[in-house]
C-alpha cells in the first residue's frame, strides 16, 4: 500500500491500478477511491493513481476543506517524481482538481473533469433544471417514488435524499444498486460537509487564475446527469482557455458504469492528443 506525506505531516494513501503513463484520479463525495473501480477499463491503457483523500478510504487526517487539500495533491506529484501531472477528477473531485490547476498551472499536463462538481466556480443547478432532467425519465419504474421524494425536498416537507439515488445512474439495475451500496459504505459525510464549506471557494479568483492555464482540459458531461446538468457542465468548460466539452448520451453521473466504452474512448482520445 503506497503512501506519501502531506504538507502537515499526515500520511496519505494511494493505490496503483494498471500500467503505463500515470493519471492521478481524484474521487468525489469524500469517498474512498475504491468506488472508481478501474474506470471502465481505463486501467488497461494508463496507470491509475487512485487517491484516498484525507479522511477517506485508508487515509486518515482531518482538515478536510477543499482548498486545504490542494497541497496534498502537490505533495503527491512531488512524491511521484513527475514534472507535470495529468489529473482526472470525478464529481466533487473536479472542484479540487480545478483549485489545484489554478494554484499550480505549470504542474498540469492535462485535466479530465468527469461529470464535474462546479462549486469551485460558483455554478449552480436550479431545481427547475433538475426537474427537467428527471422528467426525461418518466418511463422508469422508480420515477413516481423519486419524483415524489424530489418534490418533497423542494418544499421542505421531506429529506429522503437516498430515494434520489436512481438518478445518479443510467440504469437502476443490480450493478448500479451494488455501486450505490459501495458508495454509501465509503462515504465520509461529515468530511463532505467540510469539504464543501463556502469558505473553501472563491469563484472569481479561481476563474481569474484558470484564465492563465495553458494545459488542455476535457469536460465530460452526461446527458442524464442532474447533479451537474449539461448547462452547468458547458459553463464549467468555458472557464478553461483550452477545453474540450463532450456530452455522452445515455449517461448520468457515473460515465464509466453507464457507458464504459464511450467514456474510455473519449478520455483516451484526449490524453493521447
Amino acid at each position: 500500500m503506497p503512501t506519501y506525506v502531506a504538507p502537515d505531516g499526515i500520511e496519505l494513501v494511494y493505490h496503483l491500478v494498471g500500467e503505463g503513463e500515470p493519471v492521478v484520479c481524484v474521487p468525489g463525495g469524500m469517498l474512498g477511491s475504491a468506488y472508481l473501480g478501474e474506470l471502465g477499463g481505463l486501467s488497461q491503457h494508463r496507470q491509475l493513481v487512485m487517491v484516498d483523500l484525507r479522511g477517506t478510504g485508508e487515509s486518515g487526517g482531518g482538515n478536510w476543506r477543499c482548498d486545504q487539500l490542494v497541497g496534498d495533491l502537490e505533495a503527491l506529484r512531488e512524491h511521484l517524481e513527475v514534472e507535470r501531472v495529468t489529473l482526472l477528477g470525478h464529481s466533487a473531485g473536479a472542484s479540487l482538481v480545478t483549485l489545484y490547476a489554478a494554484a499550480y498551472p505549470e504542474r498540469v499536463e492535462k485535466l479530465v473533469l468527469a461529470t464535474p462538481g462546479t462549486r469551485s466556480l460558483g455554478i449552480e443547478v436550479t431545481a427547475e433544471r433538475r426537474r427537467a432532467v428527471l422528467e426525461t425519465r418518466k418511463g422508469e419504474d422508480w420515477y413516481p417514488q423519486v419524483s415524489a421524494a424530489f418534490e418533497a425536498i423542494q418544499t421542505g416537507e421531506g429529506s429522503d435524499w437516498a430515494a434520489l439515488s436512481p438518478m445518479a445512474y443510467a440504469r437502476w439495475d443490480a450493478e448500479a444498486q451494488a455501486q450505490q451500496e459501495l458508495e454509501d459504505g465509503l462515504a465520509n459525510y461529515e468530511a463532505l460537509g467540510v469539504f464543501n464549506s463556502p469558505e473553501a471557494f472563491d469563484p472569481a479568483a479561481t476563474r481569474a487564475a484558470l484564465s492563465t492555464v495553458e494545459a488542455p482540459a476535457l469536460v465530460v458531461a452526461g446527458a442524464l446527469d442532474w447533479g451537474t446538468d449539461t448547462v452547468a457542465a458547458e459553463e464549467f468548460a468555458e472557464a478553461f482557455p483550452n477545453a474540450q466539452y463532450v456530452v455522452l448520451p445515455g449517461v448520468a453521473h457515473h460515465p464509466w458504469l453507464d457507458d464504459a466504452e464511450a467514456f474510455v474512448t473519449t478520455v483516451l482520445r484526449f490524453v493521447r492528443g
